[in-house]
């Protein structure tokens, strides 16, 4: 069915129906809204339930349908009231009725560029808490005293920022300051969550900023946080200490890549410069095995992806040695083990890049020498070989391939 048709369907039955969300938002914005989502007043959901026999429901602490408008499936809920009354995101008690008013469900909501409705069949505008002049003058603001309720609107409202490109307001800075506590026993799945959507905007290094002004960097991101302060030699980082430095390198890989896979890889790329000694700065010898220390113990308290860690890893260990790498053998076989993982060539190829402003001459080639070394296998061995012996023939012969190729030269 169309929207038209659905709005008036839910108005037949004694209701209204309202456009909110993201949609709204950035229908101001004057961007086309990747998704649509509705919100019903008025109606009982027994009564819904039996006007859209074909939709499909789920949530577990308020009901939401899944209805097809205009050929997509959008989320459809009842207006609803929160009342916090425990801890977490959990400590809600929740209400939803027929007679509660799309103002009320409004009021519960994060920041007021998310807290505005479309009233369907009339178009009429639902802005109680200034939302509309927010987004024109590019405001993250929070709706009301409550969004310190649930504490990982703090982080919503960095991701929000980094999103938009939108400035943060001052009281609600304070707002996020007073989440901290709370956040810091919020499951870190939510939080993984909003860092896998900071990593998918046109500047992540907003969202780490807008934590940091906040004083949340060191209860979410404490890996991060240890970066600042940690000086670096000027001659090869004038940005500054290597916090500057790591969020640089991820705006501009986001510039060139749009994988948050190889945006987190490139923020872990220094990570275990937060933990070189005072007396050893401004230098950070070995920071590489020290950065696999400190990506292990990321993974053991939030549980990262396994490609990404395995991605990460690759380029912690590897983003300072492939710069430098001579010997023919050694650049096989990280060539290789490269292309075994899900981090492709052109991934690392950024990451390293930007990095070291430039690539070293076999990575400027690199998927052409892999195409090249990968031709070669084991049934060009001598039949004689058996077993351990025909891997180690494949591997020279790779070797001696690669020294073939004569416009890769060693120094």
């Amino acid at each position: 069915m169309i929207e038209f048709d659905f709005a008036k369907k839910i108005h037949e039955l004694g209701g209204t129906a309202y456009l909110v969300g993201g949609a709204v938002r950035d229908k101001f914005r004057g961007v086309e809204a990747h998704d649509r989502d509705y919100c019903v007043t008025g109606v009982d959901e027994k009564i819904f339930a039996e006007a859209f026999p074909n939709a499909a429901k789920f949530g577990k602490s308020f009901p939401v349908y899944s209805v097809e408008i205009d050929g997509k499936f959008c989320e459809v809920a009842f207006a609803r009231t929160e009342k916090k009354v425990g801890v977490g995101y959990r400590g809600f008690e929740i209400l939803f009725a027929p007679n509660v008013t799309i103002e009320q469900d409004l009021f519960r909501r994060d920041t007021t560029i998310n807290a505005m409705a479309i009233e369907l069949l009339s178009g009429e505008l639902i802005d109680p808490f200034g939302g509309r002049e927010d987004v024109l003058n590019k405001k993250i603001r929070a709706v009301s005293e409550h969004f310190t309720d649930d504490p990982v609107r703090a982080l919503r409202a960095a991701r929000q920022s980094a999103q938009f490109n939108f400035e943060i307001c001052a009281e609600t800075i304070e707002a996020m300051r007073r989440c901290g506590e709370e956040l810091a026993h919020e499951p870190t799945e939510r939080i993984f969550d909003e860092l896998e959507t900071a990593l998918k905007t046109d500047k992540p290094s907003i969202f780490f900023r807008s934590l940091e002004r906040a004083n949340l960097l060191e209860i979410t991101f404490p890996e991060i946080n240890a970066l600042r302060g940690k000086i670096q030699p000027t001659a090869h980082h004038p940005e500054g200490d290597s916090y500057e430095h790591t969020l640089k390198i991820v705006d501009d890989v986001a510039k060139i890549n749009s994988k948050p896979m190889v945006r987190f890889a490139a923020l872990m790329h220094d990570i275990g410069k937060g933990t070189t000694p005072p007396e050893m700065l401004p230098h950070h010898y070995h920071h590489e095995k020290r950065g696999l220390d400190v990506l292990n113990q990321m993974n053991q308290r939030m549980t990262l992806p396994n490609e990404w860690k395995k991605s990460a890893a690759f380029v912690i260990h590897e983003h300072m040695r492939a710069a430098r790498l001579k010997k023919s053998g050694k650049i096989v076989d990280l060539l290789l083990k490269l292309n075994g993982l899900k981090l492709g060539v052109k991934d690392f190829c950024d990451i390293i890049n930007l990095d070291n402003h430039g690539l070293p001459f076999y990575l400027e080639h690199a998927q052409e020498i892999i195409d090249e070394l990968l031709k070669i296998g084991g049934k060009d061995a001598p039949p004689e070989l058996k077993g351990s012996e025909v891997g180690k023939w494949i591997h020279k012969a790779r070797i001696r391939r690669f020294v073939e190729m004569k416009i890769f030269k060693e120094d």
